[in-house]
């Protein structure tokens, strides 16, 4: 066969490649979170904290999360997800893994070791989901993206789902410390695993161009990672950006939306396993088995979100109804939680929990959102906006929790709280967000970082 003539190229898969890296890493994010939740009894029997106190130690993550989102996205859209990711992957894990010296402290010093080591995990871990949202806008074209933003998000249940059990028996066999040594260590291989496979679609050395032209074509914003996207040369004017980003009526809804969502999110990572402690009376090593499986629930219902929402896309709907549907139908299975302050028996809390996560998982769908509409200029800033209002869930849900339980004895209300955070989630996706579509900016937000001089004349 002569060349003219030869058969042309299939296209390469290295996307899902990077969305396997971005699935593994945010496993051991979201694993690395939940230390604190499953040390947690012992760490409470340790110090003697009151449940107030208990609620502030869990939050103080969130704190420094928070405070640390938009220079974390300014990171990214300066630097770049693969430098910027990379030390957030291993600053976090050298963080975990300092957590299992505060054994060493007493009284108040261990307090205060323990809170601060959690507000460094906090902000370490701030450009990690904002850089798995650039990637997935830059790899994945529009019709694929609810899926891949499912897949890495799902990667949070996961997470409970493979390493509960291992931290619930690590706790039991080997004494609190020990999570925190193993899981920090398992972090930083995986940030040397992260710098040697993650590009950018330009760069990668294994995409050919006909997988290149494929995402290109869909709308994957290919030059976002870029080494020499003209970007480089340019400074972004951060808050005429958030200004604008802010303003916007579409963008603000899915940015509280997902308030509402992360606080079943949080309820999840820190209290869930006390409740099963205390409210229901298993051993810390039960508890980490049984915490497990709402979390198959909420990691089948996830991937099945972006699943069901791509569908829809490629049968025709709207972006906006594709994205909405499973966001709303989630939500409603979430707040079913509920009901398990009406029942008695372990094993329908256990349904019902993995009825509400699973519904959680469906609806999990505000970072397919976000690569969908975030300016092409400021992905990392719109991210960065949307996980600082999603995960001020983290400093609030523990915390209130913490009250409620201080002020009653009980769990009630506090799953009434948390049901009522999805119910509003569907009142912003239904009456606030209107149009899902990806919003630009309507002046200027990037300026050249040296301006060339004028010509002589």
């Amino acid at each position: 066969m002569t060349p003219q003539h030869a058969a042309p190229a299939r296209a390469t898969k290295v996307r899902w490649m990077i969305l396997a890296i971005l699935f593994l890493v945010t496993t051991i994010n979201y694993a690395d979170r939940a230390t604190i939740a499953i040390a947690g009894p012992e760490l409470k029997k340790l110090l003697g904290l009151t449940p107030v106190q208990m609620g502030f130690v869990f939050s103080a993550f969130a704190w420094s999360y928070v405070l640390a989102q938009l220079p974390g996205g300014w990171l990214l859209d300066r630097f770049g997800s693969k430098v910027t990711y990379f030390f957030s992957i291993f600053l976090w894990s050298a963080f975990t893994m300092m957590m299992g010296g505060v054994g060493f402290f007493t009284g108040a010093a261990a307090v205060a070791v323990l809170f601060s080591l959690r507000l460094l995990i906090g902000v370490a871990e701030a450009p990690s989901f904002p850089g798995n949202s650039r990637l997935a806008s830059a790899w994945f074209p529009t019709s694929e993206r609810g899926t891949a933003a499912a897949i890495f998000n799902s990667a949070q249940y996961f997470a409970t789902v493979l390493f509960a059990p291992l931290m619930g028996w690590l706790v039991h066999s080997l004494g609190w410390q020990s999570v925190f040594y193993v899981m920090g260590g398992l972090g930083i291989l995986v940030s040397l695993l992260w710098l040697k496979t993650v590009y950018g679609p330009k760069d990668h050395p294994r995409i050919n161009a006909a997988e290149l032209a494929y995402i290109k074509a869909g709308g994957a914003l290919v030059d976002l990672e870029s080494k020499d996207k003209a970007a480089a040369t340019q400074k972004l004017d951060t808050w005429s950006c958030i200004r604008q980003l802010l303003a916007n009526r579409m963008l603000l809804g899915v940015y509280i939306g997902q308030y509402c969502i992360n606080t079943l999110t949080y309820f999840f990572l820190t209290w869930f396993p006390v409740y099963l402690v205390t409210e229901r009376h298993m051993t810390i090593l039960k508890a980490g088995f049984v915490a497990a499986l709402p979390a198959v629930a909420g990691f089948l219902g996830g991937v099945l979100g972006g699943v069901i929402s791509d569908r829809m896309i490629k049968s025709g709907r709207s972006l906006s109804v594709a994205r909405k549907t499973p966001i709303v139908g989630g939500m409603l299975l979430a707040m079913s939680m509920i009901v398990c302050n009406y029942v008695e028996a372990d094993w329908v809390v256990v349904m019902v929990m993995s009825l509400a996560f699973f519904g959680k998982g469906i609806g999990a769908l505000g970072w397919a959102v976000v690569a969908d509409t975030s300016p092409k200029e400021a992905g990392g800033m719109s991210g960065a906006l949307f996980n600082t209002f999603g995960n001020t869930a983290g400093i609030t849900t523990p915390i209130v929790i913490g009250y409620i339980l201080q002020a009653t004895g009980s769990f009630a209300g506090a799953l009434v709280f948390v049901g009522a955070n999805a119910a509003v989630a569907i009142l912003c996706y239904v009456l606030m967000v209107g149009e899902i579509k990806r919003f630009e900016f309507t002046t200027p937000v990037m300026r050249d970082l040296d301006p060339a001089p004028p010509l002589a004349a």
